[in-house]
């Protein structure tokens, strides 16, 4: 895989303080590459509850909040081509009631999505721990690097 930063493109309608948003992109890159995932193009979409609690209910029938929705758009086999939605405030939210910062909690979630497109799932205790271990892993070398 020799794809560029463009392969990830982040979108804003809710406002959203992101700060070394190429270097982000770059890390992204480097997370499917290491993954020895072939990447088409992410979409990370920042939004707020109301918009995702409405894909929630549309897409999922789930009538709650959430931080974050990935929604693979290539099929099995095939490039990554997804699209990720993020809420901004379930993100403040969350950072507030683990006593984490805003950036260190945005960062998780953005990385958790991602590791979902390359395979990891967080629907038993032992996934929740493999995918908790690796968000874990993905942030200090991301925080390390800069």
């Amino acid at each position: 895989m020799n794809k560029t930063i463009s392969a990830i493109q982040l979108h804003f309608p809710s406002p959203c303080s992101l700060n070394n948003r190429q270097l982000l992109k770059a890390f992204i890159v480097s997370m499917f590459r290491k993954e020895r995932k072939s990447l088409e193009k992410v979409n990370i979409i920042f939004c707020d509850d109301k918009f995702l609690l409405s894909l929630n209910l549309q897409f999922l029938h789930h009538d709650y909040y959430t931080d974050i929705l990935s929604f693979p758009l290539s099929e099995r086999g095939q490039p990554i081509n997804a699209e990720i939605y993020i809420s901004i405030d379930r993100v403040k939210d969350n950072a507030k009631n683990l006593e984490t910062s805003f950036r260190e909690e945005l960062h998780r979630v953005i990385f958790h999505g991602i590791l979902h497109f390359c395979g990891y799932n967080d629907k038993s205790q032992q996934e929740i721990k493999r995918m908790r271990a690796l968000e874990d892993q993905y942030l200090i070398s991301y925080f390390n690097r800069r």
